[in-house]
Formats: structure tokens, C-alpha cells, sequence
């Protein structure tokens, strides 16, 4: 009676076990980025209610300030300037650097601090564009970009990590494409956008790549600070919970052998 109590306690317990870890292993997803503070999630938005808004220059930001109409540096390197004359026409400056200082200024050489704090990128061109050309250059034309905007590639790409957005209106299958695309694992369906740059703002565009329509979309043009999730696709959620199953079926089994064999050797 007591070996046969024994077999039955362990008959029992390796597929309760299993059956509790069947209960609880549902896949989950990196979801902690798409989470209210509250711990609900918020409703995904519609691509096509979204309204794209314009970056504004901010405290901190870093301008890459370069005339591309002149050799004529703004900078203060003086040998640079005296020989723009004779420069080839259209060959341009060389790009510098700037940090926009808590005054939400920068510091340019000749014309001194500029106020560019809210402006677009494209306002600030003109806005140098103009000051440049009533105090040093004759016909310049400034280019400026903000080089340290960046969005996060998160989940299944081939090379997740901070990207930078280098250009204007950067779209979200140029961004996948720098990353190597979707690993064979992703699902193409299920690529969410996080918005907001801060949980309390934060919204959550989803976009299903296999839809030209939502891909023309507005919504998929990335800002600064997104953050862009690649889900699973089923086969990947599939085979990972059936590795689960093996691994907590081994032991289960093993006890289960362990069993057998123990009653074998009592008979």
C-alpha cells in the first residue's frame, strides 16, 4: 500500500507541475515600455487620426551649422576666411557644432549668441540665413541639422540599439532597413511605435508593414525618442513555449523514470 501511495504521489506530481507551468508560461512580450504608470495599457492609436508636429529646438540639443554657398567658415579660423575669395564657387564650409546653451542660445562666431530654442530646424536655417547675410555673407545659405535626435530599436530586428535621425521626415521602414530589417522571428504585422518621451505622454501606434496604406501613413514618420517594438510572430510563440514544456518535462520525466523503476525493484 505505502509503494503504491508512493507511484501515485509521484504519477501526480510531475503533471501537476506541468500543468501549472502550462497554466502560467503564456508568452509574454517586452511590454513594460507600453504600460500606463496606472498598469493598464493605453488604446493603440489610429495611423490615420495622427497629426505629425514639427520638431522645436530644445536646451541641450546639438545644431550641425554649415553655408553651403560659401568656403567663408563660421567659425573663427581666420585663414579659412581670408581665402574664401578664391575659393571655387559652391564648394561650401565644413559642418561645426553647436550646443544649445541653457538660454536657449548658441554661440556663433562673428554674430555672437543666436536665440534658437522652439524654433524648427527650417526656421533656424532662415533665421542664420538672414543675420549672416545683413552682418558677414553676401549670399549665404545656411544648413542646419540636429544631430542628436535618436530612436531605440527594440525586439525582433537584426541589429536593435539607438539609431540617430539624421534627416527630416525619417519613415519607419527607412529606420527598420538601417537595422538589418525583421529577424525571422518578427511578425510584420505587429510593429508598435512608442510616443511621447515619457510615460506620462507616452502613445502607441501600431502598424502592420504588410499594409502599404498604413506605411504612407503620417504616423510612421519617426520623432525624436521613439521607441519601436518588433513583436513575435505565432510560429516563434509557438516554439517557445513548446521549449518550455521540454524543459520542465525533462525533470518531470526523470521523476516519473525514477518511480517506475523504484516499483520495479520493490515487485
Amino acid at each position: 500500500m505505502r509503494i503504491n501511495r508512493l507511484l501515485n504521489l509521484l504519477l501526480i506530481l510531475p503533471v501537476s507541475v506541468l500543468i501549472m507551468f502550462l497554466g502560467s508560461c503564456s508568452y509574454k512580450q517586452n511590454q513594460a515600455y507600453f504600460e500606463n504608470n496606472s498598469g493598464g495599457q493605453q488604446a493603440p492609436v489610429k495611423a490615420d487620426d495622427y497629426k505629425p508636429t514639427e520638431y522645436k529646438i530644445k536646451t541641450g540639443d546639438i545644431l550641425q551649422v554649415r553655408n553651403l554657398q560659401s568656403i567663408k567658415l563660421i567659425t573663427d579660423d581666420a585663414t579659412a576666411a581670408a581665402t574664401a575669395d578664391q575659393a571655387p564657387s559652391g564648394s561650401g564650409s565644413r559642418a561645426l557644432d553647436y550646443q544649445v546653451e541653457s538660454d536657449g542660445t548658441i554661440a556663433l562666431p562673428v554674430i555672437g549668441r543666436v536665440a534658437v530654442a522652439g524654433l524648427s530646424r527650417l526656421e533656424t536655417s532662415k533665421k542664420l540665413d538672414d543675420i549672416y547675410r545683413q552682418n558677414v555673407l553676401k549670399n549665404p545659405i545656411i544648413e542646419v541639422k540636429v544631430i542628436n535626435l535618436k530612436v531605440t530599436l527594440m525586439g525582433e530586428v537584426k541589429k536593435p540599439g539607438n539609431y540617430s535621425l539624421l534627416k527630416d521626415e525619417t519613415t519607419l521602414m527607412e529606420m527598420l532597413g538601417e537595422a538589418g530589417g525583421l529577424t525571422e522571428k518578427g511578425n510584420e504585422k505587429k510593429v508598435k511605435i512608442l510616443r511621447g518621451g515619457g510615460l506620462q505622454s507616452k502613445q502607441i501606434i501600431e502598424v502592420d508593414l504588410d499594409d502599404v496604406a498604413a506605411l504612407s501613413n503620417p504616423s510612421t514618420i519617426l520623432q525624436n525618442q521613439d521607441i519601436i517594438y518588433v513583436e513575435q510572430n505565432r510560429r516563434a510563440i509557438r516554439n517557445e513555449k513548446l521549449q518550455n514544456i521540454t524543459t520542465i518535462a525533462q525533470p518531470a520525466l526523470l521523476l516519473l523514470n525514477t518511480a517506475l523503476i523504484i516499483l520495479t525493484l520493490r515487485k
